[in-house]
């Protein structure tokens, strides 16, 4: 499962259509199939790693932090490059940059496998992360461009298609991966079998995607060089010391760091305000933030990412380390919660319109539920209520997440929602990052046995039983935004 605008470019290409966009070809389908091909290849990676996360950890003796890092390492890098991938795709041509993408996603890969320790394994991640950057941004653009009408329509749902099952086969392929131990390797084919995909794609993308130059009508927008090199350093400030401080006893360094960081999101903020004030072009336009809607928009889906970004990490290292499941069955078993948020998500317009105001704080208070209850359900080893939370989860996320975007976006001015939907699009990413710092922390920091519980299995189930309650809570405060968020929306409509 996973959040349509997980992959999306950080905004759509306002350039008029290209010639070929008046008649889909057969050719046209190909490409499409081409490019969606790398884009799940990318989404695919997210997920894989996720199931796999025990068995890296016990063939690289790595930390728990150290798990952390391989999975945060790539939504860092992500996260972070979205916006800048977007805007070298209309400067330099979307095909070269996606072609760039590939070949630096398919040589990370290759390292990630055969990393001889979790170091070198987390570097990797991060170029995989910078990779996907590239990448993913020039398919939306490229079909905007590409197709028009129904074509165009139909595009758009292979598009989102790719992204929704990217998430459940990332779990499940994983899995089976992982459990059928290829040639003796254990996880190292998890990253080797993006190697062959990417080789094919390397071949395949010069000849079948045209090099679509940007169009002279339209302005690329100008890369915020000075934007970006002081959102990563505030980002690696303040996650870092997140993921490290519990291994290390929380130094004063790690408080240090995290204020550092703060002020480093302080001056940043400035600069971006100074550049968009100056007439360029910022990585983040912050005035968009001057819509009623948007800001409390942002709020709720920030709680419910970090909680999604975190029940992932800790769920999955529960199922595998902590009960001992087989990596196939830990990915299988988030299958009914995938299947939920598919159905609901794609069947929410049809309620009444009437509803839709009210629904991002429903589907928010169903996931208040749907915490609460596998915290109850793991910890007193009742099966029933661990899935039936898990499913609860799945319909309260498909019924928050679309409309949440839609709702924040509503009231946003044309000339803003590009940057508007980067920032809601750097928001789930750093959200989860988040997620999986921060939660991560609470249940490794109690999952290891003490000496008053008697197996790991006891203490991985209060572990996962206490993250389980932070989740809920940040739901709650999520709830609260978005009760916000609809009384804007209805002062705003009049």
């Amino acid at each position: 499962m996973v959040l349509r605008t997980h992959s999306e470019p950080a905004r759509a290409p306002q350039a008029p259509q290209a010639p070929q966009a008046a008649e889909a070809t057969g050719r046209s389908w190909l490409m499409l199939a081409v490019l969606l091909l790398g884009q799940f290849m990318c989404l695919l990676d997210v997920f894989v790693v996720n199931v796999a996360m025990p068995s890296i950890g016990a063939g690289l003796h790595a930390s728990g932090a150290s798990l952390q890092l391989v999975v945060g390492g790539y939504t860092i890098a992500y996260a972070m490059l979205l916006i800048t991938g977007a805007r070298l795709g209309d400067r330099f041509g979307r095909r070269r940059m996606y072609l760039a993408g590939v070949i630096i996603f398919t040589a990370a890969s290759l390292a990630c496998a055969l990393a001889p320790d979790s170091q070198i394994l987390i570097a990797f991640r991060f170029v995989q992360g910078a990779g996907a950057a590239m990448l993913i941004p020039q398919v939306f653009s490229i079909i905007q461009l590409t197709f028009s009408g129904q074509a165009r329509a139909k595009a758009l749902s292979a598009y989102a298609a790719v992204i929704s099952a990217g998430a459940v086969a990332g779990l499940v392929l994983g899995g089976v991966v992982v459990t059928a131990n290829l040639f003796g390797a254990s996880w190292r084919p998890v990253f080797a079998i993006n190697v062959p995909v990417g080789i094919v794609l390397a071949v395949l993308v010069p000849r079948l995607v045209p090099a679509g130059a940007p169009p002279a009508a339209h302005r690329p927008r100008r890369l915020d060089r000075g934007g970006l090199m002081i959102a990563v350093p505030a980002v690696l400030l303040i996650v870092l010391p997140l993921v490290l401080g519990r291994e290390a006893g929380w130094p004063a360094w790690c408080f240090g760091a995290i204020a550092a960081g703060a002020a480093l999101a302080v001056v940043f903020v400035l600069a971006e305000r100074r550049v968009a004030a100056g007439g360029a072009d910022p990585l983040l336009n912050l005035d968009v933030l001057r819509v009623p809607v948007l800001p409390a928009g942002l709020a709720a889906l920030a709680c419910s990412q970090v909680a999604y970004g975190g029940l992932l990490f800790a769920f999955t290292l529960h199922l595998q380390a902590g009960l001992s499941q087989s990596a196939l069955r830990a990915g299988l078993s988030y299958l009914p919660m995938s299947a939920a948020f598919g159905l609901v998500g794609l069947s929410w317009r049809r309620l009444p319109a009437a509803t839709w105001q009210v629904i991002v704080p429903a589907g928010l208070a169903v996931t208040v539920v749907a915490y609460l209850s596998l915290a109850v359900g793991v910890r007193g080893g009742t099966g029933v209520l661990v899935w039936t939370g898990l499913v609860t989860m799945g319909l309260g996320l498909g019924l928050a997440a679309s409309p949440l975007f839609t709702q924040a976006l509503a009231h946003v001015p044309a000339a803003g929602a590009s940057d508007a939907s980067g920032l809601l699009t750097t928001t789930v990413q750093l959200g989860q990052l988040l997620g999986v710092a921060i939660i991560g922390s609470v249940y490794l920091s109690r999952a290891t046995p003490h000496p008053g519980v008697s197996s790991r299995a006891l203490a991985s189930a209060g572990a996962m039983s206490t993250a389980a309650c932070w989740l809920a809570a940040l739901s709650v405060v999520g709830l609260l935004a978005a009760m916000v968020m609809v009384r804007a929306a209805r002062k705003a409509s009049g």
